[in-house]
């Protein structure tokens, strides 16, 4: 064999090692979306218990983040009607997002002495401390829920009583396998975050730490708080589109966000080249998809996160255990699924209803 043969076959066995290794990454991040690709099944967070029984006298008072947020306004829908089967009084304080008016809601549920106090998806407890400290006094438990990472308990419990958690961590993470799965490896991204609720801290560390498995995959952070949205993400997406043609992939970690990013891939006429990924499940988004304009998107269903949060602060008022994981499921919508959300899609559709028997059951209500 002349050195040149032997050279040629060398590169040769070494482009095949890589193209293996490539392989196996791609595998790998399809092992990672493979279990959320199904219709969630109902997983009990705890043992059963007789609900009805043993919330004989207790109510709940819930503090959303906003009245005026549809996606919090639906869970407190799905939290009311989870209590009226049970058969406990539950409240909802509403407001408008103003601290001030989360300050009226605590002392109002003290003064009314209710049995617990939840705050939901980002009423802030760090905001609230002598309002906690007061409720405590009375004997009344502070709970966060829907508010931070599973791996965030500790940080909740300095100023909360405790936290029905959601692994935001994951959510992170599925949105980078799904993009780099569809990018063969060769990610280029822009990752749009919005900093400021330690959801937001969760979902960056999955972010981060699947990235790790990538050796071909490059992002950069946009971040743009909430009360930016409507002004600066089409205008900033649309000028780092124009300064970066190899950009293929935009991943939204609230998919709310997505309605000034696909103005802003249509104009600088990347459709082609640039899909998107995002996380909540929110209709209009799921609606997007339909329309071939969102890639996928990570979706929760309402209704079932307004049981779990119910199951678990029901648990705690009812001297059990509280559960570290709530078991609150992901399901990726796409295209081939997305219609099943309704057309228009609609809240908590799309997902299955093996929870509502669940629960039920759960509950000893069958």
């Amino acid at each position: 064999m002349s050195k040149l043969t032997r050279m040629l076959a060398i590169a040769a066995g070494l482009l095949g090692g890589i193209t293996a290794a490539h392989a196996e990454d791609l595998a790998f991040f399809k092992s990672r979306l493979a279990p959320f690709e199904s219709k969630p099944a109902f997983v009990a967070a705890g043992p059963a218990f007789d609900a009805r029984q043993c919330m004989k006298g207790k109510s709940i008072v819930s503090i959303p983040v906003s009245s005026a947020n549809p996606f919090t306004a639906n869970i407190e829908k799905a939290m009311a009607a989870a209590a009226a089967k049970v058969g406990f009084p539950f409240t909802t304080w509403e407001n408008q997002g103003q601290s001030s008016q989360w300050v009226q809601g605590m002392n109002a549920a003290v003064n009314q002495k209710a049995s617990l106090i939840d705050l939901l998806a980002g009423t802030d407890p760090r905001t609230l401390v002598p309002q906690v400290m007061a409720a405590r006094a009375q004997k009344i438990p502070v709970i966060a829920s829907h508010y931070n990472g599973l791996e965030q308990s500790a940080q909740v419990a300095k100023y909360a009583d405790g936290d029905v958690p959601i692994d935001y961590f994951r959510a992170g993470a599925l949105l980078v396998d799904w993009a780099v799965v569809q990018t063969k490896g060769h990610l280029n991204a822009l990752v749009l975050i919005s900093t400021g609720p330690l959801s937001t801290d969760s979902m960056v560390a999955g972010i981060t730490d699947e990235l790790k498995h990538c050796t071909d995959c490059k992002t950069k952070t946009m971040n743009f708080p909430v009360v930016d949205w409507a002004t600066r993400i089409t205008p900033g997406v649309q000028s780092a589109l124009l300064a970066d043609p190899t950009i293929n992939y935009i991943i939204v970690i609230y998919d709310s966000m997505s309605q000034f990013v696909v103005p802003a891939v249509t104009l600088t006429h990347s459709e082609a080249r640039v899909k998107i990924d995002a996380f909540n499940g929110t209709p209009f988004v799921l609606g997007l998809i339909q329309q071939g304009k969102v890639e996928m998107d990570i979706g929760e269903n309402l209704d079932w996160i307004g049981h779990a949060i119910i199951d678990d602060e029901m648990r705690r008022l009812c001297g059990l255990a509280p559960v570290a994981d709530p078991r609150i499921p992901f399901y990726l919508f796409t295209e081939a699924n997305a219609k099943d959300a309704g057309t228009p899609p609609e809240l908590s559709r799309g997902y299955g209803d093996a929870y509502v028997a669940g629960y039920a059951k759960l509950w000893k209500l069958q």
